[in-house]
């Protein structure tokens, strides 16, 4: 009987939420997503030292102060990780916009349009990357932007129904929603609770969200991420893409068991047409879930965190190198 790992991509294209490239060859992943978070770990993992000293002799040729020739090597080290990352996927990398801009719309687009410069210097063209924005107000629009421009998106950070709806009438490629955080905010917030797999509230809000963006003809997809347990992942077999961790890739890959979809492409009702969310109303939806308003907060406090980690690491080994 094949593992359940290979009756999964028979039903979801799987991700690898990684960026370890011996993870990513062993587990043969559609795409793979990073964030600062795993940026920051696989630089530390020593599986990328021999990129950090050519980016910051790179970075350091132009001419800028220190601050900003950090933040060049930032972009350029990302972008390079990308590249190798892309040499063990046949399809996208996502690579992501600096936290501490989730609420600047213009700088968002602006640094996005930068990473993309990076990569097609590099000889990667945009079919073959997704830009990774926090799903506030803000970066909803610039995805906008930058959809229309050809450059895909993958929205992360997405805790409510509201964010993904916002996102598919904005026209993004991919959206990243989230399962164990909801979970994590939930035993939290009421240990009590004992929810099966199945049943565990971020599990039903992905399948909220898929079911309603094929019901609306949607193109955004949808990509469940921030997975716990095995048992969640099975119960969002059928979802478009699903992010998973080496460690869950791991268990799928070793467990034998017969998987059935959960989540399919059932004939449709004509779906009524919807106006589009204002900036009014998504605010205030925004507002009356705490938990989502909770958990994008900490999200990006937690991603800008990592990010200044990574430009301290290169902070201390541009100047140890001076």
């Amino acid at each position: 009987m094949p593992t359940l790992l290979e009756q999964l991509k028979q039903y979801s294209v799987v991700v690898a939420d990684t960026g370890d490239l011996e993870a990513i060859r062993r587990f043969a992943p559609e795409d793979a997503t990073t964030n600062p978070s795993l940026i920051l770990k696989a630089v530390q993992s020593g599986q990328y030292d021999a990129l950090i000293d050519p980016v910051l002799q790179a970075s350091a040729g132009t001419g800028g102060d220190l601050e900003a020739i950090i933040d060049d090597a930032c972009d350029r080290l990302v972008v390079a990780l990308g590249c190798r990352i892309l040499e063990a996927v046949p399809g996208r990398v996502s690579t992501e916009v600096n936290a501490r801009l989730s609420f600047d719309t213009e700088a968002s687009i602006a640094k996005a349009r930068r990473l993309i410069a990076g990569y097609e210097q590099a000889g990667v063209g945009r079919d073959r990357v997704l830009i990774k924005l926090a799903a506030t107000w803000e970066g909803i629009r610039a995805a906008e932007v930058l959809e229309r421009e050809g450059i895909a998106c993958n929205l992360t950070l997405i805790f409510s129904f509201v964010q993904a709806r916002a996102c598919a009438e904005a026209g993004v490629w991919l959206i990243s929603p989230f399962v164990g955080r909801i979970l994590d905010w939930y035993r939290r917030h009421q240990p009590e609770r004992q929810d099966p797999p199945a049943q565990e509230p971020g599990v039903r809000s992905v399948q909220r969200i898929q079911r309603y963006f094929w019901q609306q003809g949607y193109r955004t997809r949808v990509m469940g991420a921030s997975f716990r347990n095995c048992g969640e992942i099975l119960a969002l077999a059928g979802c478009d893409r699903l992010t998973i961790s080496p460690e869950l890739l791991d268990e799928l890959a070793s467990t034998h068991g017969l998987l059935e979809p959960v989540l399919g492409r059932e004939p449709q009702a004509p779906a009524e047409p919807v106006a589009p969310l204002t900036e009014a109303e998504f605010r205030w939806r925004m507002n009356e879930d705490a938990m989502a308003t909770d958990k994008l907060a900490e999200g990006i406090r937690g991603f800008e965190a990592d990010q200044r980690r990574l430009e301290q690491l290169l902070r201390e080994r541009l100047t140890g190198r001076r």
